[in-house]
């Protein structure tokens, strides 16, 4: 039986979801043990050569990047960088599921950033949805709450400088290559942590270590890859819904690893996050149809 294009998008997206939260998951075990910036640095530095075959196999090193590009890429690499900070250090000290759910927000913001500074309107119905999706991140944080955890307080901030990234991604020319802003970013991120690291210890790693370092540099490569191919294969409007598998496996992992199980007001919130997230890709789906045909884009 031949699968649609809409199906195989669909499974490339839940399999770049899959490989993004395993990659958290070893990132989360080296936790306790392994400094935070060693591990960054070192996963950084297998990820960039990885890039770096990918970027020259397809010709990246070869483009221009127009100086108006620069300063674009220029703040997408801070936004990487100061994103990857938050998000790992709220994810050494929280469990899996509910720095993930806190993650889903990110559409939600992008959204309602780009109403505020590229004026695109998004009418009432899909602010009233990032209003109850932000209530729901609310639920999930708790904040004053005897369970709260100030590195929900990371996660929130996370999603602010990943905001920031994809708002200064959306801005590059398409003449641009992808893989060359993905390499520029990974090589900034290794040399930011790598810095910032040689002022501390280096603790030393066992065999099992180094295989979770390089399994995440794989998975991270793996899920942008799959990320990639996503965009070239179905109608986004179909395979966008499915980012928010992402829960389901940072449920199942963060139980079978490390035995967590979020409170119910975690899954509530996440839930109200998820069906916020869905309902603004939704609005979008159909504005997008009213105002020009969607077009399908095909695998080079």
């Amino acid at each position: 039986m031949r699968l649609s294009e809409n199906t195989i998008g669909a499974l490339l997206m839940m399999a770049s979801m899959a490989a993004y939260t395993l990659n958290d998951t070893l990132m989360k075990s080296l936790s306790g043990h392994v400094p935070l910036f060693q591990v960054i640095f070192l996963r950084g530095c297998l990820t960039s050569a990885a890039v770096a075959v990918i970027a020259w196999r397809m010709g990246a090193f070869s483009k221009r990047v127009s100086r108006r590009d620069t300063g674009a890429i220029a703040l997408r690499v801070l936004g990487e960088v100061a994103g990857t900070y938050f998000f790992l250090t709220a994810l050494y000290h929280m469990p899996l599921a509910n720095v993930t759910s806190i993650l889903q927000a990110l559409p939600l913001a992008i959204t309602l950033t780009a109403a505020l500074v590229f004026r695109e309107k998004i009418g009432l119905p899909r602010l009233g949805a990032i209003t109850v999706g932000f209530i729901g991140v609310m639920l999930i944080v708790r904040p004053g709450a005897e369970g709260f955890n100030l590195y929900a307080l990371y996660g929130l901030a996370a999603v602010g400088c990943l905001t920031v990234r994809d708002l200064a991604t959306r801005s590059l020319s398409r003449e641009t290559s992808s893989m060359l802003v993905t390499f520029a970013t990974s090589v900034t991120v290794m040399a930011a942590f790598g810095l910032a690291q040689l002022g501390g210890e280096w603790a030393p790693l066992d065999r099992t270590d180094i295989a979770k370092i390089g399994g995440a540099a794989a998975l991270i490569v793996a899920g942008y890859l799959t990320s990639i191919m996503v965009v070239r294969v179905g109608d986004i409007g179909f395979t966008a819904p499915f980012r928010y598998t992402a829960i389901l496996w940072a449920l199942v992992l963060g139980w079978l690893a490390f035995g967590d199980w979020p409170a119910p007001i975690v899954l509530v919130g996440a839930g109200i996050v998820v069906a916020s997230g869905l309902f603004t890709l939704y609005r979008e789906a159909r504005l997008g149809r009213k105002r020009r045909p969607v077009p399908v884009l095909r695998p080079r």
